[in-house]
C-alpha cells in the first residue's frame, strides 16, 4: 500500500473546524470516514455540565448554544454553496434543485436550512479527499436523515449509495414509555462509497448461537463438531460446523446495546454523543483493511480513533472543542491504548506558545477567541458576529445560590486595548447578571498604562465568598494562560480543580 499521501497527517488530533483543516488534506488521503455530525445539540451543554459538576447550566446559556441559526456566516455559506457545488462536478439541475430548497426552507424551517447549508459545506470537501475505493459512513437521526440523503445522493451520487443501516438502540425507560408517541427506537446511518465499481467491503458474520451450535452433536477425534445427514440411499455424510461464522449481519443491527442499555462496561465516558465502540469496530472491519487510514471530522471523545488503533488502522481525527482534544480524547488514547502524545500521536492546531497563539488570531479570530476561552476552562457563549462584549463564561457556584453563578469574558487579541475596553466591560458586567468579569489580551499593556486597567478595575469591588476576596474584574495576557495561570473564581460545583469541559460542539 502507498502510504505516501497520509504519511505526513496520519495519527493526528486536531482541534479546529474540520472545513479549515480539510481544506489542507491532500485528495484522497483517507480510506474511510466516519461523522457522527452535531443536530439539535442545545441540550448537550446541560447534559456534559451537569455529569461533571453535578450542576446544571442555568438556563441563559440555552441562548448560546443554538447555533443552527441563519446568521451572517451561514448566509455566506449558502451564496458560496453552489459555486462549490458546481467545482466539484454536481450538475446543474441538482444545483438548481438546492436553490428551490434554499428559498422554501428559508420561509418554513431556517434552522434546518441552516444545518443543511452547515453540513453540504463540509460534505463536499470530503468527497475530495476520499481515496477511490474508499467508503464513509454518516450516523444521523430521523429528524434530518432524509434531507441529508439527498445531499449525498447529489455530492457522492445516487448510484454510489451502498445501504440505509438502522441501529437499534431503542430505550425502555419509564421516561420514554410515557410519551404520546411512537417510542424513538434507531438510529440512521447512510453508507455511501467514493466508487460503486471498486470498493472495499469485508462482509461481517453474527456469532452463531447456542441453538445451532447444540445440532452438531457429533465430535470427531480433531474436536470438531459436526451432524450427520442421511441420504435417499441411506448412506451417511457428515456436516461440520463452521464455527467462524453464523449468519451475515445485514442492515438492521440489534446486536450492538446503546449506553442506555448498558452503562457498566468501563467503556462510558459521560459524553452526551458518544456511541459504542463496537458500532464504530463493525464499521471499520467491514469498510477498510489493516494499514488503511480512518477519518472522523467530528471525533469528539476519540471512539473512532480507538476502534481504528484496536483495529490496526491509521486514524486523522478532528474536533472543534479544545476539551475534548486535549483532555477527553487524549486522556482516551493514553489509557485504552497507552499511547503517549509526541510518541505515538500528536495534536495539531492548539497553540503551545505566543507565536502559534499570534498566528491563529491572524488565521480566525472567533477560533483565537475560542481558544483562549475554553483555555482557562470557559464556556465559549458567542457566535461569528458582535458579541456585545462577551465572548465567553465561566461558571462557579456560590453557597446558599441555586443556580451556578458565572463571569463573562472577553478576549481582544489585536493591539487596540484601551482603558475604554475595560470600561466597556465594566458596563457589561453592571447590565449583565454575571458576578465577575474577565477580559483575555494577547499581550498586557506598558507599566503606565497597566496601572489605569488596574485603577479601573479595581473600582468594580471585589466579590466576598466565605471571607475570601476575589476581584470583580481580572486581566490575563495569552502568556499567562500559556503559563497555566487562569481566573481567580470560587470553584465549580464539586469542589477545587474541576474543570469545565466544553462540548465537542462550538
Amino acid at each position: 500500500m502507498d502510504h505516501s499521501q497520509t504519511n505526513n497527517i496520519e495519527n493526528r488530533l486536531y482541534y479546529g473546524d474540520c472545513l479549515t483543516i480539510m481544506q489542507t488534506m491532500p485528495m484522497g488521503c483517507v480510506d474511510l470516514i466516519y461523522l457522527d455530525p452535531p443536530f439539535n445539540s442545545s441540550r448537550d451543554y446541560n447534559s456534559i455540565y451537569k455529569d461533571e459538576t453535578g450542576r446544571p447550566l442555568p438556563d441563559q446559556i440555552d441562548a448560546f448554544c443554538d447555533m443552527w441559526q441563519l446568521d451572517d456566516e451561514r448566509e455566506r455559506a449558502l451564496r458560496s454553496t453552489p459555486v462549490e457545488m458546481r467545482k466539484e462536478g454536481i450538475d446543474d439541475a441538482t444545483v438548481e434543485f438546492w436553490n428551490l430548497w434554499t428559498k422554501a426552507l428559508r420561509n418554513t424551517n431556517p434552522s434546518l436550512l441552516a444545518y443543511l447549508s452547515y453540513m453540504v459545506e463540509r460534505l463536499l470537501p470530503m468527497k475530495g479527499i476520499l481515496k477511490p475505493t474508499g467508503s464513509i459512513y454518516l450516523h444521523c437521526d430521523p429528524t434530518a436523515s432524509h434531507y441529508i440523503k439527498i445531499m449525498m445522493d447529489a455530492i457522492f451520487g445516487h448510484k454510489n449509495f451502498r445501504r440505509e443501516i438502522v441501529w437499534s438502540n431503542e430505550d425502555q425507560s419509564g421516561f420514554k414509555s410515557r410519551a404520546n408517541n411512537w417510542i424513538r427506537g434507531h438510529d440512521t446511518i447512510l453508507y455511501y462509497v467514493k466508487s460503486s465499481s471498486k470498493y472495499v467491503f469485508n462482509k461481517e458474520f453474527l456469532p452463531l448461537d447456542e441453538r445451532t451450535i447444540k445440532r452438531y452433536d457429533k465430535i470427531d477425534h480433531q474436536g470438531k463438531r459436526y451432524k450427520i445427514y442421511r441420504n435417499s440411499d441411506g448412506s451417511e455424510r457428515r456436516s461440520y460446523l463452521k464455527i467462524d461464522r453464523g449468519s451475515a449481519v445485514g442492515s438492521v443491527w440489534r446486536d450492538i446495546p446503546s449506553f442506555q442499555k448498558v452503562n457498566n462496561t468501563g467503556e462510558h465516558l459521560g459524553y452526551a454523543t458518544q456511541k459504542p465502540l463496537a458500532l464504530l469496530e463493525r464499521i471499520i472491519k467491514a469498510s477498510s483493511n489493516e494499514g488503511d487510514v480512518i477519518f472522523d471530522p467530528f471525533c469528539g471523545c476519540a471512539t473512532t480513533v480507538e476502534a481504528a488503533h484496536r483495529l490496526g488502522r491509521r486514524w486523522i481525527g478532528i474536533d472543534i472543542a479544545i476539551h475534548a482534544v486535549k483532555r477527553v480524547a487524549s486522556a482516551r488514547l493514553g489509557d485504552k491504548c497507552g499511547l503517549i502524545q509526541g510518541i505515538d500521536y500528536s495534536i495539531e492546531g492548539v497553540p503551545q506558545n505566543m507565536e502559534g497563539a499570534q498566528d491563529l488570531w491572524t488565521r480566525d479570530k472567533y477560533h483565537f477567541q475560542k481558544w483562549a476561552v475554553e483555555q482557562i476552562d470557559g464556556f465559549v457563549t458567542s457566535k461569528r458576529t458582535a458579541d456585545g462584549g462577551i465572548d465567553g463564561r465561566m461558571y462557579f457556584d456560590v453557597p446558599d445560590k441555586k443556580e451556578l453563578q458565572s463571569m463573562v469574558i472577553e478576549v481582544k487579541g489585536g493591539k487596540n486595548v484601551t482603558v475604554s475596553t475595560i470600561r466597556d466591560l465594566r458596563g457589561v458586567l453592571e447590565r449583565d447578571n454575571a458576578l465577575m468579569a474577565g477580559l483575555i489580551v494577547m499581550d498586557l499593556p506598558k507599566e503606565r498604562q497597566l496601572r489605569n486597567f488596574n485603577c479601573e478595575m479595581a473600582s468594580a469591588g471585589d466579590l466576598n465568598i466565605l471571607g475570601v476576596q476575589y476581584p470583580r474584574m481580572q486581566i490575563l495576557s495569552v502568556q499567562e494562560i500559556l503559563d497555566g495561570k487562569t481566573f481567580k473564581t470560587p470553584s465549580v460545583a464539586r469542589g477545587q480543580g474541576v474543570a469545565q469541559r466544553s462540548l465537542p460542539l462550538g
